[in-house]
């Protein structure tokens, strides 16, 4: 794969950092969480131990179980967001041992976080929405997600299957991805990372624990039957929840792509403002949402401040469209949670259409 450079960076990034680190050094906050992260992690901890105990020791009715299965699933989603996120950023506590230890909830979650870190730190966050490099947008061809990828007929339906996929995401993540990574040692085209020792064994330990309290424990009390059907009532949720929270950011309309090619390119925008125009946010407003999801509504301030903690994302989001409108820079935002999902859906069915028929659409669908 062809090696992709940034121009380098003008006044837009240093207006908005030094606007946003005026912000925190006024009021002499930090930039990483504070209490309400704090509570935020006790009750969702504490939510998803509850459910675990309740399915493993109630003798519940199988409408009753599916319901807490999938209840179970939307909470531990929610810790990835809140928790998992921020901690595998470095921006939960100021103490790397803190966030190293809470990184690891997303080994809880059946995942693994030296891979996911590389993986999403270091190529997504870097090759946002470039396609042949960000391994996010890397699903073909199962999935077109950008107007470089090849089409195929399958395709003209993606935009009703891909709810099955979704569903399906956590489940393959857990039981094929993290293998498939772990024995190629790449994430997509892009060598992985040299693991030590430790980190191979915290991926077979977290795998084999995964095992233990997912489905040894769970079929000892409940049997196989009321396991599997809870265990897929967990996935389901799960994945389908994590999957569409990040769908939201990146492959919607107005979100720009760029595609890698074969030969080296410089993407004639400096990174910050690749970041802009590769990311929307959604329901900036909604503060339940906010809340479920950990600041992830507000995907352009992440993108430019992945090291700040998400809690003060809904604080600095004006600093960072005024600085946006300041530069003639879009600020693209979805007023509402199910309007960036519409835009979505959408998307992917403008982008089932065969390639000429794509290329003929209107903007904003033909981005």
């Amino acid at each position: 794969m062809a090696k992709v450079t940034f121009v380098k960076n003008t006044a837009f990034y240093a207006d908005l950092k030094k606007g946003v680190d005026n912000y925190f050094a006024e009021r002499g906050i930090k930039k990483t969480g504070n209490l309400a992260l704090y509570t935020k992690t006790v009750v969702l901890s504490i939510t998803a131990l509850v459910l675990y105990l309740v399915l493993l020791l109630s003798d519940l009715h199988a409408v009753a179980g599916i319901l807490l299965s999938g209840l179970l699933g939307f909470t531990l989603a929610s810790i990835g967001f809140n928790v998992m996120h921020d901690a595998c950023h470095g921006s939960y506590s100021s103490r790397k041992w803190v966030n190293d230890l809470l990184g690891l909830t997303l080994n809880m979650l059946g995942g693994n976080a030296f891979i996911w870190k590389f993986k999403h730190n270091i190529i997504h966050h870097t090759y946002t929405n470039v396609d042949g490099l960000d391994d996010d947008i890397a699903k073909s061809p199962v999935m077109r997600q950008c107007a470089t990828q090849k089409w195929a007929p399958a395709h003209r339906f993606q935009h009703i299957y891909v709810i099955l996929v979704y569903a399906l995401s956590s489940f393959l993540w857990v039981f094929m991805m993290d293998f498939a990574k772990y024995f190629t040692q790449r994430v997509f085209v892009t060598p992985l990372q040299r693991m030590s020792r430790k980190e191979h064994a915290i991926f077979w330990l977290s795998k084999v624990l995964y095992l233990v309290f997912y489905i040894f424990i769970p079929v000892y009390f409940v049997g196989w039957q009321a396991w599997a059907i809870g265990f897929a009532s967990m996935h389901v949720a799960l994945g389908f929840t994590l999957a569409i929270i990040f769908q939201l950011a990146h492959v919607v309309e107005h979100a720009e792509f760029e595609s890698a090619g074969i030969e080296p390119k410089l993407i004639e925008n400096e990174w910050a403002v690749h970041q802009v125009k590769t990311t929307c946010n959604f329901a900036p407003r909604h503060q339940l949402i906010s809340w479920f999801v950990g600041g992830l509504n507000y995907q352009i301030e992440h993108h430019l401040f992945a090291r700040i903690s998400h809690i003060h994302y809904p604080h600095i989001s004006g600093i960072v469209r005024e600085t946006c409108e300041k530069h003639d820079l879009p600020y693209n935002s979805f007023p509402t949670m199910s309007e960036a999902i519409a835009s979505h859906f959408r998307m992917m069915k403008a982008l089932g259409r065969k390639p000429e028929a794509y290329a003929a659409l209107p903007l904003p669908a033909n981005q």
